[in-house]
This record gives C-alpha cells, structure tokens and sequence, in this order.
C-alpha cells in the first residue's frame, strides 16, 4: 500500500520499522497549529492496514519532542479577527475541534495494530506527553522533560490523557502530575516507569530503533494479536470474557505458517524465517 502524503512530518521505512519523526521544529512539534496531528492519523491507520510493518517509532526533529497546544493560539482566541482560530468560538464550536481534532489522534494511536515506540528526544508537555503515553513504550533521552501541564494554563487534558496517564504510571502518579502541572526530567520519569529507559540524546534513535527490530524479528501476526489483546485486557471485561479472547486468538496463531516455523526452527536450533502468514 502507498504510504500517505505529508508535510509536517517524515516517515521512513526499514525493514518492517516505520519511523514517524514530527518535523514542525519552528514551533516545537506542537500540535494544535500543524497538519501533524492529522499526520499522526494518516500514519497509524496506514500501518494499521499495512501488514508489511510491524512497529512504529515516533520521534520530534530538534529541540522538543512535541510541545502540545500553541499557547499564543490560546491567547489570540478572543482578538478581533480570530474568529476562525484554533481555539476560538463557543464552548460547542470547541468541543467539536477537539472531537475531530486531537482526539482522532488519540482513537488512531489506540486503535494501531502494531507495538509503538515514543523516543523522546526532548520536552514532551500537556498534549505532547500524552502522546508519548498513546504509545506502548517510551524511551527518553537524558535531556527530555515530560508534564501533564494542563492545569498550569487553566485547562484539563482534552485529548484523553487523563485515561492514557494512570494507564502508564498508576492514579495516585498520574493524579499528582494532572494536579501539579510540573515538569519531569529524564530521571524521575523512569524512575516512576514514564519512560521504560534514558539514555544519551546521540544514542536515543538507536537503541529505539534496535528494540523496534528486536519486535518486528517476530512473527508478525503472533505480535499483532499480542498488541490487541494487551489493549483488550486495559478494559473493564471480567476474566473469563478475556480468556475467551485468548483462546480465539491462540487459536489463529496455532494455525499460522509462521508458528510451524518457529517451533521448527526452535527445535532445529537455527533462526525462523517468518512470513507473516
């Protein structure tokens, strides 16, 4: 399949790794007044359908990893021939841009059949973190700062990060970060597991990119329904719904090419050669 056109951000291909590096650096990969959102969307949904790649790595070009909202956009809202801005009109007219605005980011991130990899490779804050917790993995680089900081500007995460956030580090975490606004450096944030690793800013796409292929070396559809059934289990369905589950799913994945393959190749002791059948 082709991948989709864009503008403000770059996708590159290797392998069975997709790499989406958001590429606005001139205001800091925000989201509110750039095309990548909708980028974002683009590129999940693509991967999605596109069973030739197994993992996605986003990343920010320069300085910030993404800095969410434009906050000069907040305050130009009520100005004299604004009228049409990104954060102005009545409460009806906002909630609509959020609803198919940012939030379709946040359904396309949770929906992406395949495991995602965030390197965050600087400030990560409000919308930016939470999309660094739309992913299911994020590694930091020791110069990265990552905040929930919504409340700092009289706001509350408007594109999920409220049900992302807990996800990631837990309610009484992710109360104390919604209800401080602060920021975290590199540091803390793996030490409460918001980032699973740091390391230097010279070494963050590497050791990214080698566990992006570490996944995608498997076969490829046992971690597409591994992915579906990790978001699956984040739900509210009792145990025995979820084994249901599994066992449709184990039922699949015994019946692939790829599973004959690996347990001949595990018992002939050689790698498997997988095709994603």
């Amino acid at each position: 399949m082709t991948p989709p056109d864009l503008i403000d951000s770059r996708l590159t291909v290797e392998g069975r790794v997709a790499t989406l590096t958001l590429h606005r650096d001139d205001v800091r990969n925000e989201l509110t007044g750039t095309l990548l959102a909708g980028e974002i969307v683009a590129v999940a949904d693509w991967i999605s359908r596109e069973e030739s790649i197994s993992v996605l790595v986003l990343t920010g070009m320069g300085a910030a990893f993404c800095a969410g909202g434009n906050i000069k956009h907040m305050h130009e809202r009520g100005l004299p021939g604004n009228e049409g801005g990104t954060f102005s009109g009545d409460a009806y007219t906002v909630q609509n841009r959020y609803r198919h605005g940012i939030q379709r980011m946040a359904l396309a991130m949770h929906k992406l059949e395949v495991p995602s990899i965030a390197a965050v490779n600087g400030a990560a804050v409000g919308a930016g973190c939470d999309l660094a917790c739309m992913c299911d993995i994020r590694i930091g680089s020791t110069e990265a700062k990552i905040g929930e900081t919504f409340v700092n500007l009289g706001l509350i995460p408007g594109d999920g990060g409220a049900w992302f956030l807990q996800r990631v580090v837990g309610y009484q975490r992710a109360a104390e970060m919604t209800f401080s606004g602060r920021l975290l450096d590199a540091a803390e944030a793996q030490a409460i597991g918001l980032f699973l690793e740091t390391v230097p800013p010279e070494a963050l796409l590497p050791r990214a990119r080698t566990l992006a292929e570490s996944f995608a070396a498997k076969p490829p559809q046992a971690l597409r329904l591994a992915k579906r059934l990790l978001r699956a289990a984040q739900g509210t369905a009792p145990l025995p719904d979820h084994l249901e589950l599994c066992a449709v799913f184990q039922g699949l994945a015994h019946n692939t090419e790829d599973h004959t393959e690996a347990v001949a190749a595990f018992l002939d002791h050689r790698p498997a050669a997988f095709k994603g059948r």
